[in-house]
């Protein structure tokens, strides 16, 4: 009797564990999420004037126009337009240091960017550990502002309040570095009215 009565213990303890993390606890924070911070669990996504996704802030997207800041290197191949399948995991190159193909990546990069006068710094020239990094330093958004605003022929003055605004600060005022949410910006410039 006492195996029964220990099994039919079990049993419901495994039950109540089971409803209680793969029920209960998944709903509130579904409900959390969703009623306090509905941007972010659903995935940043950044919308044009027409109300059509664009990107995520929280990830990396590839720019190689002139008239657009460029992102973090990355070993991720972004997928590109609606029916485009994704050809990339996130994740670092996972290349030794020892390794000639990084040392020739790396030199290549900087070559590139010597190529368009931008100075080579390490955020233009490393990829970031998960490969989807959306940010750039501002030592790097100005280093590229004179290709930007000679593309868009606009004074690089009329770019720098772009640059500020969509600066974000330190984690929690105190952990990492200000950096530039390359998508955002990008889309604020496309936006800007430099006529005026």
């Amino acid at each position: 009797m006492a195996i029964i009565r220990e099994t039919i213990r079990a049993i419901f303890i495994t039950l109540m564990l089971w409803l209680l993390t793969a029920i209960i606890y998944p709903l509130i924070i579904l409900v959390v999420g969703q009623v306090f911070l509905p941007g972010q669990a659903n995935g940043s996504i950044q919308l044009n004037q027409n109300y059509e996704p664009i990107g995520s802030t929280l990830i990396g997207q590839l720019f190689t126009s002139d008239q657009y800041f460029h992102s973090r290197p990355s070993t991720v191949r972004y997928s590109q337009g609606k029916k485009a399948k994704p050809t990339g995991i996130s994740g670092a190159s996972n290349l030794a240091a020892s390794n000639p193909e990084l040392l020739n990546r790396i030199l290549e990069q900087a070559n590139q960017l010597r190529d368009e006068n931008i100075q080579p710094i390490a955020d233009m020239i490393y990829t970031s550990g998960s490969g989807l990094d959306p940010h750039i330093s501002l030592k790097a958004a100005r280093e590229q502002l004179p290709r930007v605003a000679s593309a868009r022929g606009v004074k690089e003055d009329e770019i720098l309040p772009l640059i500020n605004r969509h600066t974000d600060g330190r984690f929690l005022w105190i952990f990492g570095e200000p950096g530039v949410n390359v998508l955002r910006l990008n889309y604020a410039l496309d936006l800007q009215d430099f006529s005026r």
